[in-house]
């Protein structure tokens, strides 16, 4: 047995075996008893392969210092070849099979502004809520950038505790200790060169120690002011070139841009350093599973599609409200408004994905080529004093207690003309949607938190019933619940028991939770784990984006030169005039 083992070359250096054997142990010992091998093999290790260390990699343990060694005493002497990616396609795994979760390869993390609320409450307990379900690799690598003078002990106890308190899944001590030992920290500004040389050497120890074979996703969750800057530094330190046969990543949370000559801007220079397949744009509205379904009820059901046309609805409602007022983000949100914060990316997507054609297939290109057919038919009404509606929330009683307005917010000028309140009437000019209206609206500090979609059906060209009690029976509708309650309804009209012919509204309900054992992931969940798998279904592409500013820009220079947002109660549905734009058309807004 001992003549089939690859013999030591007399060039290696002392610190190559030590290395070596390191993640020979680790491999051999298994995740779960890796500290441990490595501690063995490093023991072993001459005393004259150790050189003087840095502060940061003196924190470093067991292989990382092996490989560090390595690679210092290979400068002197023989150089040490590269370790080529693996191929980690499963030969026990039969293709056909889909029942079998996907699990993302060797791959790394690099998340810029983890120290913001963002990062704490779904980024840090998304990535352990994946691997507690075993969908990252054993060796995956999770680094910090911010501006904390934290060490990487430091580090992972905050993820430690934002895990604790916002994990989905239970915490396993097991689990974490596997991804604690991939953690690491680096401090300083993002045009720090320095910082960016520690983080270039961080992903390099992690690619030695960890097997993550050059495969890096570099989440941007910082205010957009510092996207330019972040990724060139990127480019300037090397961290966006990686190595044959591995992959590189940007993430980039919204907005997008703040207009549509921002929005080009940005995508430009955010392509010089990446091609636009590499980049991956967060909506997280589009990683959750009701807004999937919207395509599964659609294309895989023969029942519904029939009647998803101006032959059957009379028009559509989408809603998004939220019953929290700005809390502390003045500095962020005065300024951008309802309208830019929402209706440009979220509600505009859903708007696509429900007005779609039938994609050729469910991959990135064809889900594209759809729904920008119908971003490009969107057609923005004649008369925008009429069709569209901004508002500010005013102080009220909400949820027991008395709240501020928006102008009594701290951080807010008194004079601010900002939006918490948008709704807009679109039309779609094609064959299947001419004539019927989208109504959008978003705004916060209304009746309660909701987002739903709302397919309201013609009522019937003929009655026998009116001259019997109908006054409780409306239109037929589908509507889909995004969230919080995640699922879907079928409103239609039902006789009543009794001696009467009297018809009322009654619903048909499906809830995810009801039906299904297992919950629904949350959304950054499937998005990170279809960033390291290269999926990019769920994610706006830069046309997308480009064509929503296109719809939204005109509308914002209209406000912009107009009167003052109306004034609505804390805790109700929206100012009066929302309801009159409604009622212009005989119709009026549901009820969530």
């Amino acid at each position: 047995m001992s003549e089939d083992l690859p013999a030591t070359t007399v060039h290696e250096t002392k610190a190559t075996k030590a290395a070596k054997e390191a993640r020979t142990a680790q491999e051999a010992a298994g995740p779960l008893h890796a500290e441990e091998a490595e501690q063995a093999a490093a023991a072993e290790a001459p005393k004259a392969a150790r050189t003087t260390r840095t502060a940061r990699a003196g924190r470093k343990t067991g292989t990382a210092r092996a490989a560090k060694d390595a690679k210092k005493e290979s400068a002197a002497g023989q150089a040490v070849a590269p370790v080529a990616p693996l191929d980690w396609s499963n030969p026990l795994r039969d293709p056909q099979d889909r029942r079998l979760p996907r699990i993302a390869g060797p791959s790394g993390l690099v998340i810029f502004g983890v120290t913001g609320d963002l990062s704490r409450r779904k980024l840090m307990p998304a990535v352990y809520d994946l691997a507690n379900r075993g969908l990252l690799p054993p060796g995956f690598s999770l680094v910090g950038f911010a501006r904390r003078d934290w060490e990487d002990q430091d580090f992972a106890q905050v993820v430690h505790d934002a895990v604790k308190e916002h994990a989905r899944t239970p915490f396993r001590e097991e689990v974490w200790q596997q991804l604690a030992e991939g953690m690491r920290f680096i401090p300083g500004d993002f045009d720090d060169d320095d910082a960016f040389d520690q983080l270039r050497e961080a992903v390099e120890e992690l690619d030695a120690s960890r097997g993550t074979s050059g495969n890096y996703a570099f989440y941007l969750s910082v205010p957009p002011k510092f996207f330019p800057k972040v990724v060139q530094q990127l480019k300037k330190h090397g961290l966006t070139d990686a190595p044959d046969g591995s992959w590189r990543r940007a993430v980039i949370e919204k907005p997008f841009g703040h207009d549509l000559d921002s929005a080009r801007d940005l995508n430009a220079l955010v392509h010089e350093v990446f091609d636009p397949e590499q980049v991956f744009r967060i909506d997280h509205y589009l990683g959750k599973e009701t807004v999937q379904n919207i395509l599964a009820l659609r294309f895989a059901n023969q029942m519904y599609e029939p009647i998803w046309n101006r032959s059957y609805v009379d028009h559509v409602q989408i809603t998004m409200a939220e019953d929290i007022g700005i809390g502390g983000r003045a500095g962020y949100y005065d300024g951008i408004g309802a309208a830019r914060d929402v209706i440009q990316n979220h509600l505009l997507q859903l708007m696509a994905l429900t007005a779609m054609e039938e994609p050729a297939s469910f991959d990135a290109p064809s889900l594209l080529t759809e729904k920008l057919k119908v971003l490009k038919a969107v057609r923005l009404p004649d008369d925008l004093g009429r069709h569209t509606v901004r508002g500010q929330y005013a102080g009220g009683w909400q949820g027991g207690a008395q709240v501020p307005g928006y102008l009594e917010e701290e951080g807010i000028d008194p004079a601010s003309t900002t939006d918490t309140y948008a709704a807009i009437k679109l039309g779609v000019d094609n064959r299947r949607w001419a004539g019927v209206p989208f109504y959008l609206r978003t705004g916060k500090r209304l009746g309660r938190r909701v987002t739903e979609i709302a397919v309201v059906f013609q009522r019937a060209p003929h009655s026998p019933f009116d001259s019997t009690a109908t006054e409780e029976l409306g239109e037929n509708a589908i509507v889909i619940r995004v969230q919080p309650d995640e699922g879907m309804t079928v409103r239609f009209g039902s006789k009543v028991p009794g001696t009467s012919m009297e018809i009322r509204d009654v619903s048909m309900d499906f809830a995810y939770g009801e039906s299904f054992t297992e919950s629904s992931p949350e959304a950054y969940e499937r998005l990170i784990l279809d960033v390291l798998l290269g999926d990019a279904n769920l994610f706006p592409r830069h046309q997308e984006v480009e064509e929503s500013w296109r719809i939204l820009d005109p509308i914002e220079e209209y406000w912009a030169t107009h009167e003052r947002p109306a004034q609505y109660a804390s805790g109700g549905w929206g100012p009066r005039e929302a309801d009159e734009m409604l009622a212009r058309d005989g119709r009026s807004w549901r009820r969530p």
